[in-house]
């Protein structure tokens, strides 16, 4: 049974309503020059993620997902950057983004896409069984601490990497020498 019932011509919208939010927030977050703009979009990039593990019948991750970048990665960043001196100059001898850059990233990307693409249309992908989850926050702690426990050592170091660069952020900002 599906997360969303209805027409498949409503699903098909929803999720390409959450792959463009997804895409739309990584865009944003990589190509503006703006560190503030840069979080807005990693949060909806976030947000956009957390609608596609929703679609996917996982609402425990899409929650997850949004409490745990939205709500504390991103709001970790805006700290640091509250934290920051306003008022920094821009560092000398700052080049701008080239043509030659901007169309190598595009085609890194473009191979990147095409590798998982491929990997997944071709690949041969075995069918999980389904486990009996009725939703307790005890089962789910098990199954974290169990079978998903290197996802979440990963989550955990995401958040440690993303507090120790807001704290970079924030005391080259207060440290400066004049």
């Amino acid at each position: 049974m599906s997360a969303f019932p209805g027409s498949p011509y409503i699903l098909a919208g929803l999720f390409l309503l959450f792959v463009a939010t997804t895409v739309a927030g990584a865009v944003l977050a990589v190509s503006t020059p703006r560190i503030i703009r840069s979080v807005i979009g990693l949060a909806t990039s976030s947000i956009g993620l957390a609608g596609l593990y929703y679609f996917l019948n996982s609402p425990f991750l899409a929650l997850m997902e949004i409490l745990i970048y939205v709500g504390a990665v991103c709001v970790t960043i805006i700290f640091a950057i509250m934290l920051a001196e306003p008022d920094e100059p821009a560092p000398e001898g700052r080049r701008g983004r080239t043509w030659a850059g901007a169309a190598a990233m595009l085609v890194v990307s473009g191979i990147i896409f095409w590798g998982i693409a491929r990997l997944g249309l071709t690949g041969n992908w075995t069918t999980v069984a389904i486990r009996n989850t009725d939703g307790r926050v005890e089962r789910i702690g098990v199954e974290l601490l169990t079978t998903y426990s290197l996802a979440f050592e990963v989550i955990s170091i995401v958040l440690l990497v993303a507090i120790l660069g807001a704290l970079a952020i924030a005391r080259v900002g207060r440290h400066r020498e004049e």
